[in-house]
């Protein structure tokens, strides 16, 4: 039997992921009544099917790959993974799948949380039906966050609800590892993924419709991972797509690649893209269409809805995919949503608390492959597509004698993008192992929008990778 009832917030957060948690945090600090509603755990994709399980499968596979090139170390390192172990750290970074941890931290923080599916349900209303079957009708003082985030997206192969393929969920969150992988897709899962089960004990074979792999990244990223790829055992094949896939009668895989023959394996990971989760979210009740991507501007605001009180933030408003930028938007979503609700104008300058500018200035990321991928601002083919004159600066990490000393075979490069005309960095891009923890001060340097000659007073330690920052000035100044 279903009943109804009615509850008022200030806020209403549909999706209590990361994103949405941040969002609820900033406007209850702010003095706002705010719930969060969740149909799944609490904690979000990031939690429990991305970020923390599938950097915890890769951790140890990439430090040993660091400490079988390192002189004097037990020649155990060069022994198998213990599978077992890896796969049980996952889990414990997972937690199990269960989320009493983050509700915890929800009630810690005053913010209630329901338990259900959210829809909206005209203006500031929302509609939720519990696990129970009861429908709960939220109505909003001030806003309506979305926080829904995406899902992956299939391709339209015939019969593939019968496939039961891999997703990045089931990638991240398997207990074993298949005899054969069939990863189709050359981006940041499909190669992550690669490199992951390649080294717990999987036949991997990788197709990629394009020409290499990271194909958003610059060139050498892509060739530096695909050699690493092969090296460790991975078929890698490119300008393929697979037409054709069945699951058998046995529980195998028979797939079909698009230049012939027949591949048997015992599973199949579509990495192709990502698509918001915004279906069945109520959508038409707010005059947009079902499904859509929700355009926001740099408040986070949605702009084909008036009055200023829905907002998109993460990934279902497609601006960025990375969980930290995510959080960086839910951070100016509660300033904004706290702001309002306070009848006080917004500050909109370009670095304003309220105007969410580092998802177009400056994105950082970090691609955990063997060997590692770095990258901040614009590649080389986005400079060239936007107009903008650039110079560009290379430089062999492996020079380093910080590299050396990290890995004596270091292999890797460095780049950045100079702005000709205001002489300041526009993008960096760091491959090898290690380079993760360039990327902040690369990331500064941009938004910061550092002089070029006053980096030159910025002076890195001897010997570590970041010396390299003083190698591409010099090779700058030398060219």
């Amino acid at each position: 039997m279903t009943t109804e009832n009615i509850r008022t917030y200030d806020v209403i957060v549909i999706g209590a992921g990361p994103v949405g948690e941040n969002v609820a945090d900033r406007t209850t600090a702010a003095g706002l009544s705010t719930v969060l509603v969740e149909s799944e755990l609490a904690g979000g994709e990031c939690s429990y099917w991305a970020c923390e399980p599938s950097k915890a499968l890769l951790r140890p596979v990439l430090l040993r790959a660091d400490a079988m090139h390192v002189p004097g170390l037990d020649p155990g390192v060069k022994n198998p993974l213990d599978v077992e172990a890896v796969l049980a750290h996952r889990n414990r970074m997972s937690t199990d799948w269960n989320d009493e941890g983050q509700v915890e931290w929800i009630k810690s923080a005053g913010i209630d949380l329901l338990r259900g599916h959210g829809r909206l349900a005209g203006e500031r209303e929302v509609s939720v039906e519990t696990p129970a079957g009861d429908t709960v009708r939220l109505r909003a003082r001030h806003a309506v966050a979305v926080c829904t985030g995406s899902r992956a997206d299939l391709p339209p192969l015939p019969e593939i609800e019968n496939l039961r393929p891999w997703t990045s969920r089931e990638a991240t969150s398997a207990q074993q590892p298949p005899r054969h992988l069939v990863i189709v897709g050359a981006g940041v899962v499909g190669v992550e993924m690669a490199t992951a089960w390649q080294a717990l004990g999987s036949r991997v074979t990788l197709f990629a419709r394009g020409d290499r792999l990271l194909p958003r990244l610059e060139p050498f990223a892509g060739e530096l991972v695909t050699e690493r790829l092969r090296e460790a055992g991975a078929d890698v094949r490119f300008g393929i797509a697979v037409v054709g896939a069945e699951r058998v009668d046995d529980g195998e895989v028979r797939v079909t690649p698009s230049d012939g023959g027949e591949i048997t394996a015992d599973e199949i990971l579509f990495a192709t893209g990502r698509a918001p989760r915004a279906e069945d979210i109520g959508l038409d009740t707010v005059g947009l269409k079902p499904g859509d991507w929700l355009a926001a501007d740099d408040s986070l605001t949605v702009t084909a809805v008036p009055g200023d009180w829905l907002y998109a933030v993460c990934d279902v408003n497609r601006r960025d995919l990375f969980t930290h930028q995510r959080k960086y938007q839910a951070r100016i979503a509660g300033a904004v949503i706290a702001c309002r609700a306070r009848g006080e104008r917004l500050d909109t300058g370009r670095w304003a608390p309220h105007s969410g500018t580092a998802d177009i200035e400056a994105v950082p990321g970090v691609v955990f492959t063997d060997p590692e991928v770095a990258s901040v601002g614009l590649t080389v083919s986005q400079a060239e597509r936007t107009g903008r004159a650039v110079g560009v600066v290379d430089y062999e990490i492996g020079h380093l004698a910080g590299a050396v000393q990290y890995r004596p075979d270091y292999r890797g490069r460095a780049r950045i993008l100079i702005d000709r005309d205001r002489q300041v960095v526009v993008g960096a891009a760091f491959v090898g192992p290690g380079v993760g923890e360039l990327l902040y001060s690369a990331t500064v340097a941009i938004t910061g929008e550092v002089p070029v000659e006053r980096l030159w007073h910025a002076v890195p330690a001897f010997p570590t990778i970041s010396e390299v920052w003083l190698r591409l000035l010099e090779t700058r100044r030398d060219s």
